[in-house]
Parts: structure tokens; sequence; C-alpha cells
């Protein structure tokens, strides 16, 4: 089987690998690194960032992206809010996992690479001088963080951490000296795109207010006293985890370009993550609409697929059943095979007793179609999805998803199903991360996706046996 045209050739890897295990400090030298999500987000986004700096040489001990529990910011910050974290909550769960790593690795500083939301953290951190976070960074790498908010409105939600008016983002800009917006100790870098951020946009179109001026400007990821480096076209999520971004981060980390931004293969791949549900809209004990806890009772199988068809191979290769850690592996698999998870979920008795909309409590037999993981991975994370009320009446509902990046026109092509571009991704700012389509008939059939040159196959499920299909790309 051919390997996927994202991968370089083995022999190139391989001679890659070479060069970069030659150019680095022994491994023991190498700073641990500590990864930190966005909002809504979780530490599987990090995924490929963990393979390229593998790739070069980095430790698999000494990469570590943080998973938390609750991923979304308060509507305010200073107003509790069931599911949802306060900026001093995402300071603290990120000061607990910094120390876990320093006393695993006995490092004395780490690096820490944040995108988004992330980034907020970290410079929390960093400012704390009651957690001595400045000591404890040698490198901070903010990726698409919205450092002067994502609109600048002193009129009103100045509790929210993501206005630039608001008292959470003025203190951290004022943590330096005058005209400085760092707090001095560790190195800063800053990554934007050039125009093509979601949430760095003059206007409020992404924010649900067109044509209205947010009071930010593209440059607004930067920070006076950092490095700050603009890449262009790149989106929001991009800023983090394309292969320019992370060549950023390690030149800057190292001081030289890496050997490859691709990923070198393994000889033996193993894999594993947690699975984690969705909360029910109207029943705040279950966490809002996005949450990283872990779901137990939740049956994940693994099937090998062709990677023309999307068809199986053969029986399950892998199954299990979560416990109340929600980890779904380790699961021995294969560098050249595309896979099948499928992933069935009962609801907590809790939540169906609580929702006013009993059809909207079920979890949908979930299948999610991926491209070979050609290295390992302990952060292959699945979440089990929910079947819309509105999508009932279908044949069969499948979504395009790419969670490291979004779709954008005239940038991207994305063919989903012969549709050319694939439905539901507006053109202009890129800030859509999934395509949806819904297929007449119930009756099985291959579906293939495409995306700038990467090609994924997989097969239509019935809704009516409450069935979902996820389509996503590394």
């Amino acid at each position: 089987m051919h390997r996927r045209p994202f991968l370089l050739t083995l022999a190139a890897l391989a001679g890659a690998a070479a060069a970069a295990c030659a150019g680095v400090a022994p491994a023991g030298a190498l700073p641990p690194i500590v990864f930190v999500h966005g909002n809504g987000d979780s530490a599987a986004l990090w995924l490929t960032t963990l393979w390229r700096f593998e790739s070069n040489g980095w430790p698999r001990e000494r990469v570590h992206a943080i998973h938390l529990p609750y991923p979304l910011a308060r509507d305010s910050d200073n107003r509790a809010q069931p599911g949802r974290t306060s900026s001093t909550e995402h300071r603290e769960f990120l000061a607990g996992e910094i120390a876990k790593v320093l006393a695993s690795t006995g490092a004395q500083q780490v690096v820490l690479m944040a995108n988004s939301r992330g980034g907020n953290a970290v410079r929390s951190y960093v400012a704390d001088a009651k957690l001595g976070g400045a000591a404890r960074v040698s490198h901070a790498i903010l990726g698409g963080t919205p450092n002067h908010g994502v609109r600048v409105d002193a009129t009103a939600g100045t509790g929210n951490e993501f206005n630039g008016a608001g008292p959470f983002l003025i203190a951290l800009n004022n943590q330096g000296a005058p005209g400085v917006e760092i707090t001095p100790g560790p190195r800063w870098l800053t990554v934007r795109s050039a125009d093509n951020d979601k949430f760095a946009q003059p206007e409020g179109t992404w924010l649900g207010a067109p044509r209205k001026p947010t009071g930010v400007t593209f440059a607004g990821p930067e920070l006076r006293g950092a490095k700050n480096v603009v890449l262009p076209a790149i989106d929001h999520r991009e800023t983090s985890f394309s292969p320019t971004a992370f060549a950023a981060a390690f030149e800057f980390i190292t001081g030289r370009a890496p050997a490859t931004t691709g990923f070198v293969p393994e000889a033996r791949v193993v894999l594993d993550g947690q699975v984690s549900g969705q909360g029910i809209d109207n029943d705040p004990a279950s966490g809002s609409f996005a949450n990283n806890l872990p779901l137990n009772g939740a049956t994940v199988e693994v099937y090998a697929t062709d990677a023309a068809t999307g068809e199986r191979t053969g029986g399950p290769r892998w199954r299990k059943t979560t416990g109340a850690d929600g980890r779904w592996g380790p699961f021995p698999a294969d560098g050249d095979t595309a896979y099948e998870f499928v992933i069935s979920a009962p609801v907590p008795v809790a939540q169906a007793a609580n929702s006013a909309s009993p059809g909207s409590t079920a979890y949908a037999i979930t299948h999610i179609y991926r491209q070979p993981f050609v290295r390992s991975s302990s952060i292959v994370h699945l979440r089990v999805e929910r079947l819309l009320q509105a999508d009932r009446d279908a044949g069969s509902v499948l979504v395009l998803s790419r969670p490291r990046g979004y779709f954008g026109l005239p940038r991207d092509r994305i063919v989903f199903d012969g549709q050319d571009p694939a439905p539901g991704i507006p053109r202009g700012v890129a800030g859509v991360a999934q395509s949806k389509i819904k297929l007449s008939a119930a009756a099985p059939r291959t579906v293939l996706a495409a995306f700038n040159g990467q090609r994924m196959a997989a097969r239509s499920w019935p809704a009516a046996e409450n069935r979902l299909v996820l389509i996503e790309l590394h």
C-alpha cells in the first residue's frame, strides 16, 4: 500500500532523521515542551506537532500535551458557569501539569507552546509571581493567541477574557517595562497570520457581528517585546499546527531549522487515547457542548480499511470497552493502514433523566475514518457524537473534519462526494473546520473526500440506525 502524499518518502525521512539526530543536543539536554490547546479543543490537536518534534530527535517522554477537562472559557471570567473554566482555573491546571513534567524529567525549565486561548493561560502562568512561572519557563510560543482580544469593547462584556478592553488582557499587556507587553524572563515568540486569522479581523463577521468594527487588527496576536513572526495565508489554527508554524517554533527553541517538517515513520506503532462525550445543551450538569472528561462504558472497535474504497478488509483489529479513565488502547497499529474507529456509548442516566429532549440524549454510533498513523501516539482522543434532530430524516450523514486547520476558499480545494467545493464553506477568511453532507439514500456506499491533494475514502452508514460518519484529516 502506498503512503499518503503528505508524507515524505521513506528514504528521505530516514536521511532527515539521521540529520536531525546529528544536529541536536543529547536527548537529555533537550528541554521538555508542554503544549497547551485552545478554547474548546483537546490535546489531540497536537498529535502531528508532537510527531514533527519527535522526527527531529525530541524524545517522546519530553513532549507533553495538556488535556483541560473543561476547555471552554466562561462568558464572563468572574462569574461561575457550569462546564466552563475561568482564566484562573485554566492557569492553575497548567501549573499542575508543568509541575508534573518538571518532576518526571528532572528539568529546571520547560518550553510552553500554545494555541489561541492556551496562550492566555501561558501568559497568566508566567506573570504569576506566586507560582514562579517566569523562572520555570525558558521559551513561550503563542500561535494565534488573541493577545489584544478578539474585540475591544469597553461598553460591554469586559469580564470576558477575550475582550481587549477587559481587566484580564489589560493586566497581561502591562507586565513589563513601559511599551513592553511581555513578562520578563522567558524568550517570547508569537506566530500570526498575515490576514487570514478569523479572530484577528477588523470587522466582526466571525463574532456574529458582520461589518461592525472589532477594534482589533490583523496584528492583534503580536506582543511588543516578543519576536513576532507573520506567515502568509495560514489560518487561526495553522498558527500552531501547520508545518510552517512548527518550523518557526523549532528554530526559535534550537537556533536552527528542523531537518524535516514531515514525519519519520516508526517500525512499531502503538495508539491510545481517551474517549469523551458531549454535554447536553439544556443540562448544565453535563458541561455545555464540549468537554474532555473521560467516558466510562464506551466500546471502541478498530477496523482496517481499503484506502481506495473505505471498505473494511476484515473483522475488528481491536475492541475494548473503556473504564473510568476513558482509555481505549493500547492498540498495535500498522503504519501503512487506514482505519475506521467505531464508538458506541451509553448516555449517563442522570443526563437522560434531566434532558427535556430525550431524542437528543442518545449518542450516535460514531464511525471515524482516519489516515494511516505512521507514528505512535497516546493522544488519539475520540469523541462520540450525537445525531442532530434536523439530520434524522437523512439516509446517511457524513462530516469531513479538519481539526488542525480551517477550510477556506479560494485558498483550498475541498471536494466531498463529488461536490467541488464541499458544502458549507464560505469564501474569504478561513473559519470553518467541517463540511457536512446528507445523503438521501441509506444504502451503504463509498464516499470520497479530497483536501489539497490528500484523499480519503469512507463508507456511508444509515442514519436510521442512529449512525454518524466522521472523516477526519490528520
